[in-house]
């Protein structure tokens, strides 16, 4: 027998011995292990971070078509994103990556045991979140990495959340996210070479450093650094938009007129009245996704941009109405969290907004439009008119 048999054979076994492992591992962990339920990110009801509305399709992978070392690298290089935009070392990278090949192969799948689905293999019956948002992999990796309410004590917990996650052996960590069977929470541990390899490939760094304060939870996916101004992220929390009215007062309906460019799907009228129908019959799809909600209503299936405050951003300056707190129906308010997302709701009339997660996580519900500043202490940033020029 030559050694070149001898080796073969050994990884044919091992490979057997891999696959038995992760079929066991489907039946006994993943994102799903006890009883969760998703809570809003920040405050409960603040959506602090939006997941984006890109317009990207995050169609299934899986390991018999297509290019599998592609989508790796391309997931791994997600993941990597999602870990530093939010501050965290390398090492949170590594964690994620060790974590996503043990349970998918770092390969976006649409099955799994019972429900679980993506990169981490993540439930929807247990609080991570809907079906279409656990194959969004942005979305799957902020939900390892940050959980969705670190301030609450119920609800889905992410890394950051784990105290010690930073020095405590890297399977261990990986672990008490996923909570597998304790017979089954060392298998994380045989990922850390290949992890290394495919971040090896894709151009990650795993010995970066943590940027911000993220070891002892926190919604850390967004940029919570008190000069904004600075990084163009948010805007300064002072901003008082040297427009009408002051922080607390109420709104009231104004009567400007949209410009002609301002097109959409659906009219400003039937655009309110879908937004009404999805308050009171919705199913409770738009868990931090107000920016896919303003479009939808206006009958886009994308707005094209990742997040409101980007959108707010990007308006042309003749449209933004900068503190104005005379927005007419149909109007997008827009307000700075203080987080990288920022918020974005419909203003509907009389002094009120349609606006997910503010009474409901997940639902939209009719609210004061005060009810921002009120209970997120939100800064309120203007309005402008539902304008989605990237919108599809």
């Amino acid at each position: 027998m030559t050694k070149g048999t001898v080796k073969l054979k050994a990884y044919a076994i091992g490979a057997v011995v891999f696959v038995l492992f992760l079929c066991i591992l489907g039946f006994m962990a993943g994102a799903g292990g006890g009883q969760a339920f998703a809570n809003s990110c920040g405050d409960r009801g603040e959506p602090s971070v939006d997941y984006g509305d890109d317009g990207d399709g995050d169609q299934a992978q899986n390991n018999t078509t297509g290019d599998v070392r592609k989508n790796q690298i391309a997931n791994a290089k997600i993941i990597d994103t999602v870990a530093a935009d939010g501050g965290l070392s390398g090492r949170a990278t590594l964690i994620a990556l060790m974590t996503a090949l043990q349970e998918s192969s770092l390969l976006n799948l649409n099955h799994g045991h019972l429900d679980s689905v993506g990169l981490f293999q993540q439930r929807p019956s247990q609080g991570w979140g809907t079906l279409t948002q656990l194959m969004n992999p942005e979305y799957a990796t902020r939900m390892f990495l940050f959980g969705a309410d670190p301030k609450s004590t119920v609800g889905i917990h992410g890394l950051t959340d784990v105290k010690g996650w930073e020095t405590m052996p890297l399977w261990k960590a990986a672990a008490s996210v996923q909570h597998p069977a304790e017979q089954y929470e060392q298998l994380y541990a045989g990922q850390e070479s290949a992890a290394r390899d495919i971040a090896k490939d894709a151009g990650i760094d795993l010995e970066r450093a943590t940027t911000s304060d993220s070891s002892t939870g926190g919604d850390q996916a967004d940029d919570t650094s008190t000069d904004q101004s600075d990084n163009g992220e948010c805007y300064p929390e002072d901003n008082s938009g040297g427009g009408t009215g002051k922080t607390g007062d109420p709104f009231h309906d104004g009567a400007a007129d949209w410009p002609a460019v301002v097109k959409n799907p659906r009219s400003t009228a039937d655009a309110i009245a879908w937004a009404k129908n999805e308050a009171a019959n919705g199913t409770g799809d738009w868990y931090r996704a107000c920016l896919a909600f303003v479009a939808r209503a206006y009958g886009w299936n994308f707005s094209g941009v990742n997040y409101a405050i980007d959108h707010y951003k990007e308006m042309p300056a003749s449209m933004k109405h900068d503190g104005d707190r005379m927005p007419p129906p149909g109007a997008l308010m827009y307000w700075d969290t203080g987080k990288r997302a920022g918020h974005v709701a419909i203003y509907i009339g009389d002094g009120k907004i349609a606006s997910n997660d503010v009474l409901r996580p997940g639902y939209i519900d009719i609210v004061p439009a005060t009810y921002i500043e009120k209970h997120w202490q939100a800064t309120y940033l203007g309005w402008a008119p539902p304008y989605f020029p990237k919108g599809g």
